[in-house]
């Protein structure tokens, strides 16, 4: 459970926008109207180079298995981590590298 997916281009020319798809398996449990336990995503951040491109704020209408698709405009080479922040502070993460040239 908890398995994070990205899929990047493997590179872009200069001033390009790329389409960066995001998709996490998480149950999204708000523990209203079931017998199960709360288990939900709090925060999820998009960083190229270290710099904040995309995030989002989770709140009780959040689907399972939430995904995102949205597009950054890349200048440079960039290393890109995904954060999925779960409401009890564990992080699930990936990476991963746009080549730009």
């Amino acid at each position: 459970m908890s398995t994070p997916r990205v899929r990047l281009p493997r590179s872009a020319s200069p001033g390009e926008a790329i389409e960066v798809r995001t998709l996490i398996d998480h149950p999204m449990i708000t523990g209203i109207g079931s017998p199960n336990p709360r288990d939900m995503l709090a925060r999820f951040e998009a960083r190229a180079n270290g710099e904040v491109v995309f995030a989002y704020d989770f709140d009780n209408g959040a689907a399972a298995n939430p995904t995102f698709t949205f597009h950054v405009r890349l200048e440079e080479t960039a290393d890109f981590v995904f954060a999925w922040i779960h409401e009890d502070g564990r992080v699930f993460e990936t990476d991963g590298r746009v080549s730009v040239g």
